[in-house]
């Protein structure tokens, strides 16, 4: 596992690309309310990211298991959507919705990939648990992230805050490493199992991860629509999705998708 380490030169290019993908998720949160359509804020991420001078990741990537290339600058998963939902003028969005949005730029040949997760007007008590335990989750992976640390250590927290709050990790989706391109060596899941123990890693200094838990409120099993790229829960109950670039330093990591 050829894993690159990136100079402070490098990390700071993506710091830039990191900004765009702040600003532009920032953005889109605000702009995510009951009558709007998930095609609608795609149109205002691509112009956003035109805007910026940068490149959208996402749009035209292609997949062994969808026919066609996937067709928007975001994906937008609603409710038992895990990830990779399809921008579309026909997804309404309504109150009580919960809205993954996971997006990514290249910008000066480095890439930034970060997801929130929102409400949608006045969203149920189950539904606001859900999206704060995998926000918290995902500043838990941060705060336990420094130089000497294995990322199975990482993990394990992310996979035990979780599990004690009553939810379930999805398994069959992993961060990654990034820098060049959107998905690097190494794999960064959000669970311990027999593969990460005998492919376990340590954190260094110059180590660019993306890390994205996606929490299910009921079985951890997924399935992916006809369309080839919409992942859903097997039991219909909602996921949630946050991520962040991150780059491993002396003193800990840094964020790199904030604004």
């Amino acid at each position: 596992m050829a894993i690159t380490l990136r100079s402070a030169r490098e990390i700071e290019l993506m710091r830039k690309a990191g900004a765009v993908v702040a600003g532009v998720l920032s953005k889109l949160q605000e702009m995510a309310k009951p009558g709007v359509t998930t095609a609608e804020l795609d149109t205002i991420a691509l112009d956003m990211t035109a805007q910026a001078g940068a490149q959208a990741l996402f749009k035209g990537v292609r997949s062994p298991q969808a026919r066609n290339p996937f067709s928007g600058a975001i994906c937008a998963s609603i409710n038992e959507q895990v990830v990779h939902g399809i921008p579309s003028p026909d997804a309404v969005l309504k109150e009580g919705d919960i809205l993954g949005i996971d997006f990514g730029v290249r910008l000066d040949g480095y890439c930034g990939d970060a997801a929130v997760t929102v409400g949608v007007g006045e969203i149920s008590r189950e539904r606001r648990k859900l999206m704060d335990v995998t926000r918290q989750v995902l500043e838990l992976a941060i705060a336990n992230c420094t130089p000497s640390v294995k990322w199975s250590y990482v993990a394990g927290k992310m996979q035990e805050y979780t599990e004690a709050a009553g939810f379930s990790v999805v398994k069959d989706f992993v961060g990654h490493g990034i820098g060049r391109e959107m998905h690097e060596e190494p794999r960064v899941p959000n669970f311990v199992s027999s593969d990460l123990q005998a492919n376990d890693f340590v954190l260094e200094r110059g180590m660019l991860l993306a890390v994205e838990p996606m929490i299910n409120a009921g079985s951890e099993d997924v399935r992916t629509l006809k369309n080839g790229w919409t992942v859903v829960t097997r039991d219909s109950k909602c996921s949630a999705h946050f991520e962040h670039t991150i780059a491993i330093i002396d003193e800990g990591c840094e964020v790199l998708t904030t604004k």
